[in-house]
């Protein structure tokens, strides 16, 4: 059974148009989730809302919204005041620019949607649009509006469909220099920096997100299966953090030797290499004498 559609609308360039719908590109159906629950009965707790100063229960038709000017004095705003500003979505994706995707600062990246033509009726628009993004290697821009607020939103080819991630505003983020200011500029000799360097060579992989593994929801699963056969839950014992302090230069010489096999095997190659190379010039020489000699 296909998914249900988060978005139905239409997106737009220029003057081609057609029906899309999106699907949240993410979920967290699987990961797993508690319960407050009575001790005493084993039934389900529920939350109620009360006044922070006098303590009682507040019924649903006294909330409201405030916004806070000062500490403890807020402002009332009505629904239909909120009403007055929101923003009637058009059910329009429209595209008002490409740009190329290493311009896009990661930190705006938020949340990402599948993008797919809603029907047969409208393949081939979504597909004149879709490769014609493909050939020029960009990513769209356009606006979107989602329950109730304005996204910024860049669209991008995935396989058959479009990949389309809402974009954060500039003032939903903090800017960087209040945490980098403090960090201390050190002198770091050439030789620490290319034993780094080894290091990361020696750990160069690819991106494979199926390496990934959530040990904590895997140990999660298995604590709450234990538990629920009747089997005793033992406390693992802290481990003991080490106590030796070593230099930065010793660390980095003892990051190395723990990668030995591949160091030796880089080694070996290297030799290996060398010796062909050594015995591919003899050969060399030895005719280059013999044709002199000839």
């Amino acid at each position: 059974m296909a998914p249900r559609a988060y978005w139905k609308g239409t997106l737009k360039l220029s003057l081609v148009s057609c029906p899309v719908v999106l699907y949240p590109a993410t979920t967290a159906a699987e990961k797993t989730r508690f319960h407050m629950i009575n001790r005493e009965t084993g039934n389900r707790l529920k939350q109620q809302m009360v006044d922070a100063e006098t303590g009682d229960v507040v019924e649903s038709d006294q909330k409201g919204r405030g916004y806070e000017l000062r500490k403890g004095k807020y402002v009332e705003i009505e629904p239909e005041e909120l009403e007055a500003v929101q923003i009637e979505s058009n059910h329009t994706i429209d595209i008002e620019s490409f740009v190329p995707s290493e311009e896009i600062d990661q930190r705006y990246l938020n949340h990402p949607y599948y993008i797919a033509p809603d029907g047969k009726a409208a393949a081939d628009a979504f597909a004149v649009i879709r490769d014609a993004m493909k050939d020029q290697d960009r990513v769209a821009l356009a606006k979107i509006v989602l329950t109730n607020r304005e996204h910024i939103i860049a669209i991008e080819p995935l396989g058959k469909g479009l990949l389309g991630t809402t974009l954060r505003f500039p003032y939903e983020l903090r800017d960087e220099d209040q945490f980098f200011d403090d960090i201390k500029s050190p002198k770091i000799t050439k030789d620490m920096v290319e034993l780094a360097g080894h290091i990361l060579h020696t750990k160069a992989a690819h991106f494979d997100p199926g390496e990934f593994k959530d040990e904590y929801e895997n140990a999660l699963k298995a604590l709450v299966k234990r538990k629920a056969s009747g089997k005793k839950i033992e406390l693992p014992k802290p481990e003991e953090r080490p106590s030796n302090v070593v230099s930065l230069m010793d660390a980095l010489k003892q990051s190395l030797k723990g990668r030995g096999g591949k160091k030796t095997a880089a080694k070996s190659h290297a030799r290996r290499a060398t010796g062909r190379q050594r015995s591919a010039r003899k050969t060399h020489r030895a005719t280059a004498r013999h044709r002199k000699a000839g």
